[in-house]
């Protein structure tokens, strides 16, 4: 008989009142947090969770799947403690996993994805650069293939201690991802989910654009000239090459030569139209859609049990031709041939077929970069499509002059969408076969074969008549650019397994074995050289001109590692348990004299509450220790200079070779980390929590290091510097009302990390990650890896210099830190509210700090676009009056002599105060902090009794929402999470796309 108290609770948890009532006589059958259940750790072991002397977080399928995401890894953003997810926010775009920081500068961060036992391939392989402010497509990260709905739980290993049995890729951390699978059933389940979501672009996050001044740069927006050809000079001919919006005010009775007026092939040629504002880019976004649907059927009996699922997914993107197609089919099954011997598989592919991915960083093809850098208000953007449909050509505002009538930088938007896109089309195998053979009643062996391989087509096209963009300069000739490649991951695994009760006291749980891994990609890339010789024929052959060494090239990429491993784990009285293991990795992209290196790992956990004679008030309590080192390798072709053969030219070949030296020497990465943790569970685990503390050490970093140029290189990999970690972690979940009918859950995870570089090699104090202009981020010695440096203010007492301009001094030093990209912390609450068949939840995700270098802002503040370059000054005059007339600003802060400031600053041009050519970097660095609502879910469960005895058993109806509402940011006009792609750089926004909000609904059947 279960024990049931009546009582109150209060507690305050995030500003407000939780009150438990339990009513007298009411049984404790509503479920809590579970603390003590089965997880699954590295190399797919299961272990008892009190057991494990180090940190892990579970999260359901069901928390993941409740809201449909194209990205995984975007569902997983606030659920766990110190696991940091960065979104790009683009149409199928990258997603960052980074748990406890930067470990390593020139190595993946990311966490290794585990999926069923297979280690997944995540990397994006997006063009160099993309991530650090150059231009380029954005790709889905390799997680994005795993659909939602197939997923069971997710358990993320967080340390060294709990990562380490899986080699160098551990020192990242591990997301061990379990699928559904069969279920033992005397007849076929059947599981049908739909869902469908329509985003809608969220206008926080896009620019508030002024709509008194049109085009210029310095308060004029026309030119003279004959444009009709009959020698009369008209002077009010609008200079549409000047893409900026520092010109003359709107005024409806001026009536001007706009760039609609300056092409044969529209209507109104030469005809003269008002000075008035047009419709702002604002007006490009459609409403988004994604639809998905799968299937799947379960069945199973004592000898074995199966799964076979398909899921359709269809994503519309919300700016013109984009879309992506994905579908899914997986299997798994075991089957257990004798009592013995049990075989066990699974097999997942997917085909994902892309069209029209958005463009990032600092390139025209990017629309946001000019739509929140370079752009003249007097461009109405209804003429624009209007243009487009009516010719099909480039007719773009941003012309030169009306006699040449050649594209300067901008295309017309609807043609750059509809003619200059890119496509990609892969196909993706991955899973694992393998069996089980138990030996003894406490002795078995597993032997495993994961594989993970993908081949993928990525096309780029540019139309002639574009703009001079592209991979290559070509005056808008043409450009088609295509890259082939096939990736793949072997593992072979053989473990032996242990598990025995030694006593009435004692347990063993142990494993040895072997993992050998193969990692390759090899595959080819073109580029057409001087344009198209055929317009619209997309083709290698269809190049211009012949094709040279540059356009042409192949690869071919392979790295062996081998690894072999023991763990154990001593049990006593089921409350003190001491764990061990030890692994010895071999790699191939090391010198043979330091490709070997070992790693242990050795944890203590403590349950204490094991002890009480009561768990009525401390239900669950237990503490941890561990301490662990891990070791990492570099990427191939780094030990030896090579030489790349060039085509002949002339009869003779040639050869090149790389800008970064090869080093013989080099030595693994290793990182050591000490962790302790506590763990406590309150009056039946309704008050519950989870802490950790960790320190960890990145000791010989291998990066490229400049050298002198005399040497034949620019830099040489060496072993570089060495990153120190610390932080917290914590969880804490309370259940304030529980009866049998009504159940309040709260779960609050938070997360600090603080990096700092302690060591760099050389004379140098920094190692950059990324660069935009002059302003560069990366890992400064006694900072953290996320400094942003830059030119800065000059302070006097704390307050700010101005000049005698009234401008804000710069300082002389032109790398300052001025901000840094790494934030204070994250945290997040998760509620979850039941009241019979109706449940609603919800998560609010914050991020306090981590700077922001915004590249838009310094731009579009120069270029007049944003409505602080216009409306009225503090004297109630027009901003962009000249000074004589009242108009400019004062800049808070004191003149050299210390006295407040009192002069006046002119507006009048893209020189003025606010932007990029009037002030310091520093002026452009943002709070990156926000608080968002990022997901919520209204579902309805039908009563069984609805269905009678159909053959239906469940059927659940749901709201969702995603994305809903950015509560708190202090970056303007952008989301802070809008970055770059995926990679180390941290802290620049250029050309950001705006965050979507998606609501739908969605339908769960079960037959």
């Amino acid at each position: 008989m279960k024990k049931t108290t009546a009582g109150v609770l209060l507690l305050v948890l995030s500003s407000s009142l939780a009150v438990s009532y339990a009513q007298k006589g009411k049984s404790d059958t509503v479920r809590t947090q579970n603390i003590e259940g089965v997880v699954v750790t590295a190399l797919g072991i299961k272990r008892e969770k009190k057991s494990l002397g180090y940190s892990t977080q579970e999260v359901k399928g069901d928390q993941i799947s409740a809201v449909p995401v194209a990205n995984v890894s975007d569902a997983l953003a606030g659920q766990v403690a110190g696991l940091n997810i960065t979104q790009s926010g683009t149409m199928g775009g990258s997603t960052n996993m980074v748990i406890r920081g930067i470990k390593s500068l020139t190595s993946s961060n990311q966490a290794l994805i585990v999926i069923d036992g297979t280690p997944i391939n995540n990397e994006t392989f997006n063009q160099g650069g993309i991530g650090s402010g150059g231009g380029g497509y954005d790709y889905s990260n390799g997680l994005a293939d795993l659909n939602a709905n197939d997923i069971e739980s997710v358990n993320v290993l967080k340390g060294a201690a709990a990562s380490a049995l899986y080699g160098s890729r551990g020192m990242n951390g591990v997301v061990m991802i379990t699928t559904k699978k069969g279920r033992k059933s005397r007849k076929i389940g059947i599981e049908f989910n739909s869902s469908t979501t329509l985003g809608f672009v969220d206008k926080s996050t896009l620019p508030k654009y002024q709509h008194e001044y049109g085009g210029g740069y310095t308060g004029n927006s026309f030119y003279s000239g004959d444009i009709k050809g009959n020698g009369v000079v008209e002077n009010n001919i609008v200079y549409t090459y000047d893409d900026a919006s520092f010109g003359t005010r709107f005024d409806p009775n001026l009536y001007v030569y706009n760039w609609d007026s300056q092409y044969p092939q529209l209507p109104g040629y030469l005809k003269t139209t008002p000075w008035v504002a047009g419709k702002d880019p604002n007006s490009i976004w459609n409403t988004a859609a994604t639809y998905q649907n799968s299937i799947a059927f379960s069945a199973g009996n004592e000898k074995g049990k199966y799964r076979l699922g398909y899921t359709n997914f269809l994503q519309e993107g919300a700016l013109d031709n984009s879309e992506i197609r994905k579908n899914t089919i997986d299997f798994s099954a075991d089957y257990n041939f004798t009592e013995k011997l049990n075989i066990f598989g699974n097999i997942n592919y997917i085909n994902t077929n892309g069209r029209g991915r958005v463009y990032t960083g600092y390139e025209s093809r990017n629309p946001m970069q000019g739509f929140r850098q370079w752009w003249n208000m007097s461009v109405d953007m209804d003429k624009q499509r209007e243009a487009y449909n009516l010719t099909g050509q480039n007719i773009t505002w941003n012309i030169k002059d009306y006699t040449k009538q050649e594209v300067g930088y901008t295309d017309n938007y609807f043609f750059n969408r509809n003619q200059n896109y890119q496509s990609d089309t892969r196909n993706r195998y991955f899973g694992n076969f393998g069996f089980n053979y138990k030996i003894t009643d406490w002795i078995s062996f597993m032997g495993r074969y994961a594989f993970d391989t993908f081949d993928e087509l990525r096309q780029e096209r540019v139309a002639t008549g574009s703009s001079n963009q592209g991979r290559r300069s070509n005056g808008g000739k043409g450009e088609y650019y295509f890259m082939t490649h096939k990736v793949y991951e072997m593992n072979y695994d053989a473990i032996l397994n242990i598990n025995k009760n030694l006593g009435a006291d004692f347990s063993l749980n142990g494993n040895v074995g072997f993992n050998l891994r193969r990692n390759g990609r090899y595959g080819n890339s073109g580029l057409t050289n001087g344009g198209l010789k055929v317009p619209g024929l997309y083709s290698i052959t269809n190049s211009a001109e012949p094709l040279t060494e540059v356009n042409v090239g192949d690869f071919d990429e392979n790295k062996s590692v081998d690894g072999i491993f023991a763990q154990a784990s001593l049990g006593y009285k089921n409350m003190l348990f001491l764990d061990g293991s030890i692994r010895r990795d071999r790699s191939s992209t090391l010198p043979i004299s330091n490709n070997t290196y070992w790693y242990p790992s050795g944890s203590v956990s403590f349950v204490f509450s094991e002890l009480l004679a009561s768990k009525n008030k401390i239900s669950f309590g237990k503490v941890r220790l561990n301490y662990a080192v891990v070791g990492n390798d570099t990427g191939p072709y780094n030990l030896l200079n090579t030489y790349a053969f060039n085509p002949a030219f002339n009869g003779s070949f040639n050869a090149s070779a790389r800008d970064v030296a090869a080093n013989p020497n080099l030595k693994p990465e290793m990182l050591d980390e000490m962790e302790a943790g506590l763990e406590m569970g309150f009056f039946k685990n309704r008050i519950s929590f989870d802490v950790s503390v960790y320190q960890q050490k990145t000791k010989d970093l291998i990066t490229p290091t400049n050298i002198s140029g005399a040497s034949g290189f620019t830099s040489r990999w060496i072993n570089a510097g060495d990153i120190q970690n610390r932080g917290i972690e914590t969880r804490l979940t309370v259940v304030p009302i529980k009866t049998t009918k009504f159940s309040w859950e709260v779960t609050a995870n938070w997360s600090k990390n603080k990096s700092k570089v302690t060591k760099i090699y050389g004379e140098t104090d920094f190692l950059p990650f990324a660069s935009m202009w002059n302003v560069t981020s990366g890992a400064m010695l006694g900072e953290s890896t996320g400094t942003i440096r830059g030119t800065n203010y000059v302070y006097l007492n704390g307050q700010r210099v101005v000049d005698s301009n009234g401008k804000y001094m710069i300082s002389t030093n032109p790398q300052e830190k001025i901000g840094d990209a790494v934030p204070d912390w994250r945290g997040s609450i998760i509620n979850t509210i039941r009241y019979k068949n109706l449940s609603l939840s919800f998560l609010i995700d914050v991020k306090k700090g981590g700077d922001v270098y915004s590249q838009d802002m310094a731009f579009g503040l120069a270029t007049g676009l944003y409505k602080e370059t216009a409306g009225l000054n503090d004297l109630g005059n027009p901003l962009r009056n000249t000074l004589a007339n009242g108009g400019g600003v004062i800049l808070p802060g004191v003149k050299a002599d210390g006295i407040p400031n009192d002069i006046r600053a002119g507006f009048t041009n893209y020189r003025n105060p606010y932007g990029y050519y009037g002030g310091p970097e520093a002026m452009h660095v943002y709070d990156g902090s926000f608080v968002k609502l990022r997901n919520v879910t209204i579902s309805y469960k039908l009563p069984k009794e609805t269905f009678g005895n159909s053959f239906i058993d469940s059927m659940t109806l749901s709201l969702i929402g995603r994305n809903l509402w950015i509560i708190h940011k202090n970056l303007p006009y952008a989301d802070p999470e809008a970055l770059m792609s995926s990679g180390n750089a941290l802290g620049f926004q250029n050309g950001a796309h705006p965050s979507m909000r998606e609501i739908g609904a969605s339908i769960k059947v079960e037959f």
